[in-house]
């Protein structure tokens, strides 16, 4: 009886003494994780979220918002790191309204996109001058590559009910004269597209800032 009694003293206090030291690991493990955060932060290595697109009218720098629209974010930001955007043109532009890029090449062909993502339009952001959106079909979830800049406040683009809206993302905070330069060009039919500029406005190439 009395050996028995030793037996569970001692399991208990090894099970203790274990339990002891993974709540010094958790601890240990948390400090690492915040310390390698911090060094990331402090050596300028984490994602910005600053998108720059280098456009044979001039360059465009936009500022991403993640937390109100974290799945639009991801997904542009993979586009823009797999050089889908390079080559590509504006495509649609409507004086008064927006600029639309992203999908097409000069000659008219489509790139191929990955899946289309969900519609995050309920986010609280709204179409406003400057900023930027994806464009879409009518089916609401089926965004891919193509976005658009606002060049006008255009509430009617805005999520409410009965209008799924479109997903503001972001928005232009240098070279809004080189939107409005390209809003302002000169537009024919092509490729079955209408408002395609006459002159390509390329997307020499874009990357994160």
């Amino acid at each position: 009886m009395h050996t028995k009694k030793i037996i569970i003293y001692v399991l208990c206090f090894l099970i203790i003494v274990s339990l002891v030291f993974l709540v010094i690991r958790l601890k240990e493990d948390t400090i690492l994780e915040k310390q390698s955060t911090d060094d990331l932060q402090e050596h300028g290595l984490q994602e910005s979220n600053v998108v720059v697109l280098e456009t044979t009218k001039g360059n465009i720098e936009i500022e991403l918002y993640p937390d109100k629209a974290p799945i639009t974010v991801a997904n542009f930001k993979e586009y823009v790191n797999s050089g889908h955007y390079d080559g590509l043109v504006f495509h649609r532009v409507i004086s008064g309204f927006m600029i639309q890029g992203g999908g097409f090449m000069p000659d008219g062909t489509q790139r191929q996109t990955n899946p289309s993502i969900v519609l995050e339009s309920e986010n609280g952001l709204s179409n406003d001058i400057g900023t930027i959106a994806m464009a879409r079909t009518l089916e609401p979830d089926s965004a891919t590559s193509q976005f658009f800049i606002n060049t006008e406040d255009n509430i009617g683009l805005n999520y409410s009910q009965g209008n799924p809206g479109y997903a503001v993302f972001g928005k232009v905070i240098d070279g809004m004269d080189v939107v409005y330069d390209i809003e302002s060009t000169e537009t024919i039919s092509k490729a079955q597209h209408q408002n395609w500029p006459k002159e390509d406005i390329i997307i020499v190439k874009a990357h994160i800032k």
